[in-house]
Protein backbone atom coordinates (compact mmCIF):
# COMPACT_ATOMS: atom_id res chain seq x y z
CA UNK A 1 0.00 0.00 0.00
CA UNK A 2 0.88 3.63 -1.17
CA UNK A 3 1.80 5.82 2.14
CA UNK A 4 1.71 8.80 0.42
CA UNK A 5 -1.63 8.09 -0.90
CA UNK A 6 -2.51 7.50 2.63
CA UNK A 7 -1.04 10.67 3.99
CA UNK A 8 -2.58 12.32 1.22
CA UNK A 9 -6.21 11.24 2.08
CA UNK A 10 -5.42 11.95 6.01
CA UNK A 11 -4.15 14.93 5.02
CA UNK A 12 -6.95 16.31 2.92
CA UNK A 13 -9.62 15.02 5.32
CA UNK A 14 -8.36 16.59 7.99
CA UNK A 15 -7.92 20.05 6.18
CA UNK A 16 -11.72 20.10 5.27
CA UNK A 17 -12.70 19.33 9.16
CA UNK A 18 -10.69 22.20 9.56
CA UNK A 19 -7.95 20.24 12.17
CA UNK A 20 -5.01 21.86 13.15
CA UNK A 21 -1.87 21.24 11.41
CA UNK A 22 -3.85 18.97 9.64
CA UNK A 23 -1.25 17.90 6.96
CA UNK A 24 0.44 16.30 9.78
CA UNK A 25 -2.16 15.00 11.90
CA UNK A 26 -3.75 13.77 8.83
CA UNK A 27 -1.39 11.42 7.58
CA UNK A 28 -0.49 10.25 11.64
CA UNK A 29 -4.03 9.38 12.35
CA UNK A 30 -5.02 7.30 8.90
CA UNK A 31 -1.76 5.69 8.50
CA UNK A 32 -1.53 4.18 12.46
CA UNK A 33 -4.93 2.95 11.62
CA UNK A 34 -3.95 1.38 8.65
CA UNK A 35 -1.16 -0.65 10.26
CA UNK A 36 -3.65 -2.29 12.40
CA UNK A 37 -6.19 -3.05 9.23
CA UNK A 38 -3.76 -3.74 6.36
CA UNK A 39 -1.35 -6.66 7.10
CA UNK A 40 1.20 -5.77 4.13
CA UNK A 41 4.19 -3.67 4.25
CA UNK A 42 4.01 -0.18 4.21
CA UNK A 43 7.45 1.35 2.93
CA UNK A 44 8.42 5.08 3.64
CA UNK A 45 12.45 5.68 2.65
CA UNK A 46 14.06 7.81 5.23
CA UNK A 47 15.23 10.11 2.84
CA UNK A 48 11.73 11.61 3.08
CA UNK A 49 11.44 12.51 7.16
CA UNK A 50 15.08 14.31 5.91
CA UNK A 51 14.07 16.19 3.53
CA UNK A 52 10.62 17.46 5.83
CA UNK A 53 13.37 18.32 8.45
CA UNK A 54 15.99 20.23 6.08
CA UNK A 55 12.48 22.08 4.65
CA UNK A 56 11.54 23.23 8.30
CA UNK A 57 14.79 23.88 9.52
CA UNK A 58 15.63 26.21 6.28
CA UNK A 59 12.28 28.01 6.85
CA UNK A 60 13.21 28.74 10.65
CA UNK A 61 15.95 29.81 9.69
CA UNK A 62 14.91 32.16 7.41
CA UNK A 63 12.22 33.35 9.39
CA UNK A 64 15.04 33.74 12.65
CA UNK A 65 14.60 36.49 14.73
CA UNK A 66 18.65 37.70 15.26
CA UNK A 67 17.76 40.51 17.19
CA UNK A 68 17.38 37.13 19.77
CA UNK A 69 21.76 37.08 20.07
CA UNK A 70 20.61 40.46 22.07
CA UNK A 71 19.30 39.04 25.16
CA UNK A 72 21.08 35.49 25.23
CA UNK A 73 22.33 36.01 28.54
CA UNK A 74 18.55 35.59 29.93
CA UNK A 75 17.17 33.54 27.59
CA UNK A 76 19.72 31.00 28.54
CA UNK A 77 19.36 30.93 31.83
CA UNK A 78 15.17 29.87 31.57
CA UNK A 79 16.16 27.25 28.68
CA UNK A 80 18.64 26.02 31.53
CA UNK A 81 16.00 26.41 34.36
CA UNK A 82 13.16 24.97 32.40
CA UNK A 83 14.85 21.94 31.12
CA UNK A 84 16.45 21.13 34.77
CA UNK A 85 12.75 20.97 35.68
CA UNK A 86 11.53 19.04 32.84
CA UNK A 87 13.99 16.40 33.66
CA UNK A 88 13.74 16.21 37.33
CA UNK A 89 10.04 15.63 36.63
CA UNK A 90 10.53 13.09 33.91
CA UNK A 91 13.09 10.78 36.47
CA UNK A 92 10.54 11.05 39.39
CA UNK A 93 7.65 9.82 36.53
CA UNK A 94 9.75 7.26 35.87
CA UNK A 95 10.32 5.91 39.10
CA UNK A 96 6.78 6.28 40.47
CA UNK A 97 5.81 4.45 36.99
CA UNK A 98 8.76 1.59 37.32
CA UNK A 99 7.80 0.87 40.59
CA UNK A 100 4.26 0.52 39.11
CA UNK A 101 4.75 -1.92 36.54
CA UNK A 102 7.95 -3.74 37.68
CA UNK A 103 9.72 -2.20 35.52
CA UNK A 104 13.80 -1.68 35.93
CA UNK A 105 13.67 2.20 36.82
CA UNK A 106 16.93 3.09 34.04
CA UNK A 107 14.88 1.50 31.27
CA UNK A 108 11.72 3.63 32.12
CA UNK A 109 13.88 6.61 32.63
CA UNK A 110 15.10 5.86 29.20
CA UNK A 111 11.53 5.94 27.98
CA UNK A 112 10.22 8.69 29.89
CA UNK A 113 12.94 11.56 29.24
CA UNK A 114 12.05 13.50 25.81
CA UNK A 115 14.94 13.03 23.74
CA UNK A 116 15.05 11.76 20.06
CA UNK A 117 13.65 7.81 19.72
CA UNK A 118 17.03 6.82 18.10
CA UNK A 119 20.00 8.19 19.82
CA UNK A 120 17.50 7.13 23.09
CA UNK A 121 17.71 3.66 21.59
CA UNK A 122 21.66 3.57 20.53
CA UNK A 123 21.84 4.94 23.78
CA UNK A 124 19.64 1.71 25.75
CA UNK A 125 21.85 -0.91 23.47
CA UNK A 126 25.08 0.17 24.35
CA UNK A 127 24.53 0.85 28.20
CA UNK A 128 23.13 -2.97 27.45
CA UNK A 129 19.38 -1.60 29.48
CA UNK A 130 16.94 -4.61 28.53
CA UNK A 131 13.42 -3.37 27.79
CA UNK A 132 14.27 -1.99 24.54
CA UNK A 133 10.61 -2.33 23.29
CA UNK A 134 9.01 -0.90 26.66
CA UNK A 135 11.57 2.32 25.99
CA UNK A 136 10.11 2.78 22.34
CA UNK A 137 6.81 2.20 23.05
CA UNK A 138 7.05 4.91 25.71
CA UNK A 139 8.82 7.15 23.24
CA UNK A 140 6.50 6.96 20.42
CA UNK A 141 3.41 7.43 22.44
CA UNK A 142 5.01 10.22 24.44
CA UNK A 143 5.45 11.52 20.84
CA UNK A 144 2.05 10.70 19.58
CA UNK A 145 0.02 11.97 22.32
CA UNK A 146 1.92 15.45 22.66
CA UNK A 147 1.74 15.84 18.58
CA UNK A 148 -2.03 15.37 18.63
CA UNK A 149 -3.21 17.19 22.29
CA UNK A 150 -1.21 20.08 22.24
CA UNK A 151 -2.49 21.35 18.71
CA UNK A 152 -5.89 21.34 20.14
CA UNK A 153 -5.27 22.79 23.40
CA UNK A 154 -3.87 26.03 20.90
CA UNK A 155 -6.69 25.31 18.14
CA UNK A 156 -8.20 28.75 18.24
CA UNK A 157 -5.10 30.27 17.66
CA UNK A 158 -3.81 27.18 15.19
CA UNK A 159 -7.72 27.93 13.22
CA UNK A 160 -6.91 31.78 13.43
CA UNK A 161 -3.85 31.97 11.28
CA UNK A 162 -3.73 33.06 7.45
CA UNK A 163 -2.52 31.22 4.92
CA UNK A 164 1.08 32.79 3.28
CA UNK A 165 -0.08 33.40 -0.35
CA UNK A 166 4.01 33.24 -2.30
CA UNK A 167 5.47 32.15 -4.49
CA UNK A 168 7.92 29.16 -4.58
CA UNK A 169 11.00 31.23 -5.50
CA UNK A 170 14.54 30.07 -6.94
CA UNK A 171 16.81 31.53 -3.84
CA UNK A 172 14.70 29.72 -1.96
CA UNK A 173 15.10 26.50 -3.47
CA UNK A 174 18.54 27.13 -3.01
CA UNK A 175 18.50 27.51 0.31
CA UNK A 176 16.91 24.58 0.88
CA UNK A 177 19.59 22.93 -1.87
CA UNK A 178 22.87 24.09 0.20
CA UNK A 179 21.15 23.59 3.91
CA UNK A 180 20.57 19.82 2.26
CA UNK A 181 24.30 19.36 1.23
CA UNK A 182 25.39 20.73 4.81
CA UNK A 183 23.38 18.46 7.02
CA UNK A 184 24.88 15.81 5.15
CA UNK A 185 28.46 16.92 6.23
CA UNK A 186 26.81 17.70 9.39
CA UNK A 187 25.40 14.31 9.85
CA UNK A 188 28.80 12.54 8.68
CA UNK A 189 30.66 14.50 11.52
CA UNK A 190 27.82 12.65 13.78
CA UNK A 191 26.56 16.11 15.23
CA UNK A 192 23.42 15.49 16.50
CA UNK A 193 19.89 16.35 14.77
CA UNK A 194 21.77 17.39 11.92
CA UNK A 195 19.28 17.82 9.51
CA UNK A 196 17.69 20.25 11.95
CA UNK A 197 20.37 22.28 13.61
CA UNK A 198 22.54 22.80 10.40
CA UNK A 199 19.78 24.55 7.85
CA UNK A 200 19.17 26.75 11.10
CA UNK A 201 22.95 28.21 11.68
CA UNK A 202 23.84 28.11 7.75
CA UNK A 203 20.85 30.47 7.18
CA UNK A 204 21.59 32.48 10.19
CA UNK A 205 24.97 32.91 8.92
CA UNK A 206 24.09 33.84 5.82
CA UNK A 207 21.85 36.44 7.44
CA UNK A 208 24.21 37.76 10.19
CA UNK A 209 26.78 37.92 7.38
CA UNK A 210 25.44 39.00 3.87
CA UNK A 211 22.88 41.83 3.11
CA UNK A 212 20.84 39.05 1.01
CA UNK A 213 17.38 39.19 1.73
CA UNK A 214 15.42 36.06 3.01
CA UNK A 215 12.31 34.99 0.84
CA UNK A 216 9.09 34.43 2.09
CA UNK A 217 8.30 30.40 2.66
CA UNK A 218 4.93 29.53 0.65
CA UNK A 219 2.53 28.09 3.10
CA UNK A 220 2.22 24.82 0.71
CA UNK A 221 5.75 24.34 1.60
CA UNK A 222 5.22 23.63 5.23
CA UNK A 223 2.01 21.78 4.47
CA UNK A 224 4.69 19.31 2.25
CA UNK A 225 7.43 19.14 5.35
CA UNK A 226 4.41 18.45 7.64
CA UNK A 227 3.30 15.47 5.29
CA UNK A 228 6.30 14.34 5.19
CA UNK A 229 7.57 14.26 8.56
CA UNK A 230 3.44 13.16 9.91
CA UNK A 231 3.85 10.06 7.29
CA UNK A 232 7.53 8.65 9.23
CA UNK A 233 5.36 9.65 12.62
CA UNK A 234 2.71 7.66 11.82
CA UNK A 235 4.60 4.42 10.91
CA UNK A 236 6.30 4.65 13.96
CA UNK A 237 3.81 2.93 16.46
CA UNK A 238 4.05 -0.56 15.29
CA UNK A 239 1.05 -2.96 15.64
CA UNK A 240 4.11 -5.75 17.93
CA UNK A 241 3.97 -2.70 20.42
CA UNK A 242 0.62 -3.43 21.10
CA UNK A 243 1.27 -6.55 22.27
CA UNK A 244 3.12 -5.62 25.05
CA UNK A 245 1.35 -5.96 29.03
CA UNK A 246 -2.01 -3.88 29.55
CA UNK A 247 -0.11 -2.37 32.52
CA UNK A 248 2.59 -1.23 30.60
CA UNK A 249 0.52 0.07 27.65
CA UNK A 250 -1.67 2.73 30.18
CA UNK A 251 1.98 3.61 32.30
CA UNK A 252 3.09 4.67 28.71
CA UNK A 253 0.05 6.59 28.22
CA UNK A 254 -0.30 7.76 31.84
CA UNK A 255 3.69 9.36 31.17
CA UNK A 256 2.74 11.14 28.36
CA UNK A 257 -0.11 12.80 29.88
CA UNK A 258 2.09 13.40 33.20
CA UNK A 259 4.78 15.61 31.01
CA UNK A 260 2.14 17.38 29.41
CA UNK A 261 0.68 19.00 32.61
CA UNK A 262 3.79 19.26 33.89
CA UNK A 263 5.39 21.30 30.85
CA UNK A 264 2.03 23.11 31.01
CA UNK A 265 2.80 24.26 34.14
CA UNK A 266 6.17 24.78 33.72
CA UNK A 267 5.12 26.92 30.39
CA UNK A 268 3.43 29.49 32.99
CA UNK A 269 6.88 30.25 34.10
CA UNK A 270 8.19 31.15 31.05
CA UNK A 271 5.07 33.29 30.34
CA UNK A 272 5.41 35.36 32.91
CA UNK A 273 9.27 35.75 33.08
CA UNK A 274 9.75 36.36 29.80
CA UNK A 275 6.37 37.85 29.17
CA UNK A 276 5.55 35.50 25.97
CA UNK A 277 2.51 34.43 24.46
CA UNK A 278 1.07 31.19 26.10
CA UNK A 279 1.40 29.01 22.98
CA UNK A 280 5.20 30.27 22.66
CA UNK A 281 6.03 29.31 26.06
CA UNK A 282 3.91 26.18 25.53
CA UNK A 283 5.61 25.27 22.67
CA UNK A 284 8.64 25.92 23.79
CA UNK A 285 8.56 23.53 26.73
CA UNK A 286 6.13 20.74 25.48
CA UNK A 287 8.10 17.17 25.21
CA UNK A 288 7.21 17.05 21.85
CA UNK A 289 9.60 16.55 18.94
CA UNK A 290 11.41 19.38 18.04
CA UNK A 291 10.19 19.96 14.33
CA UNK A 292 6.73 19.14 14.84
CA UNK A 293 6.33 21.77 17.53
CA UNK A 294 8.61 24.18 15.56
CA UNK A 295 5.80 23.42 12.42
CA UNK A 296 3.17 23.94 14.97
CA UNK A 297 4.67 27.34 15.98
CA UNK A 298 4.92 28.31 12.16
CA UNK A 299 1.04 27.27 12.16
CA UNK A 300 -0.11 28.91 14.69
CA UNK A 301 2.17 32.50 14.07
CA UNK A 302 3.96 31.69 17.41
CA UNK A 303 7.63 33.06 17.89
CA UNK A 304 9.24 30.18 15.85
CA UNK A 305 12.91 32.08 16.95
CA UNK A 306 11.94 31.19 20.60
CA UNK A 307 10.09 27.78 20.13
CA UNK A 308 13.12 26.45 17.93
CA UNK A 309 16.08 27.80 20.42
CA UNK A 310 14.31 26.30 23.06
CA UNK A 311 13.74 22.86 21.70
CA UNK A 312 16.83 22.18 20.55
CA UNK A 313 18.37 23.52 23.10
CA UNK A 314 16.37 20.97 25.14
CA UNK A 315 17.66 17.91 22.88
CA UNK A 316 21.12 19.84 23.59
CA UNK A 317 20.81 19.64 27.13
CA UNK A 318 20.17 15.65 26.85
CA UNK A 319 21.95 14.55 24.37
CA UNK A 320 25.21 16.46 25.61
CA UNK A 321 24.78 16.63 29.62
CA UNK A 322 22.13 14.09 30.44
CA UNK A 323 23.02 10.83 28.64
CA UNK A 324 26.42 11.14 29.88
CA UNK A 325 25.44 11.41 32.99
CA UNK A 326 23.15 8.72 33.26
CA UNK A 327 26.18 6.64 31.52
CA UNK A 328 28.20 7.35 34.45
CA UNK A 329 25.58 7.04 37.74
CA UNK A 330 24.66 3.75 35.39
CA UNK A 331 28.08 2.44 35.48
CA UNK A 332 28.03 3.81 39.25
CA UNK A 333 25.01 1.54 39.93
CA UNK A 334 26.49 -1.60 37.95
CA UNK A 335 29.57 -1.42 40.07
CA UNK A 336 27.19 -1.40 43.62
CA UNK A 337 25.40 -4.03 42.35
CA UNK A 338 28.13 -6.17 41.59
CA UNK A 339 29.57 -5.01 45.12
CA UNK A 340 26.99 -5.80 46.77
CA UNK A 341 26.48 -9.63 45.38
CA UNK A 342 30.11 -10.09 46.40
CA UNK A 343 29.86 -9.00 49.63
CA UNK A 344 26.63 -11.48 49.75
CA UNK A 345 28.49 -14.55 48.54
CA UNK A 346 30.93 -13.95 50.67
CA UNK A 347 28.58 -14.03 53.78
CA UNK A 348 26.97 -17.40 52.44
CA UNK A 349 30.24 -18.79 52.34
CA UNK A 350 31.47 -17.55 55.58
CA UNK A 351 27.34 -18.95 57.09
CA UNK A 352 28.43 -22.24 55.62
CA UNK A 353 31.52 -22.40 57.32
Amino acid sequence: MNVLVLALIGGYIFHLLHIPIPWMLGPIVVIVMAQFVYKGPLKWTPLTIDIGVVIVGTAIGVQFNVSLFNNIGSILFYMIMLNIILIASSIGVAYLIAKWIKVPVKSVILGTIPGGLGQIIVFAEEEKVSDLGVISYFQVIRLLLVVVVVPFIVAGQVMSKHETVAPMTSSLLFLIALSWVCARVSQKLHIPVAYFITPIIVIIALQLATPIAMPPVPSYVMAIAQLLIGAHIGLMLKPDMIKLPVRILVAGIVSAFALIILTLGSSFLMLFAMNTTFATSFLSTAPGGLDQMVLLANAIKADVSLVSMFQTFRLLFIFLLILPLLKLFYHWLEKRQNQQQVFEKKNEVRVKV
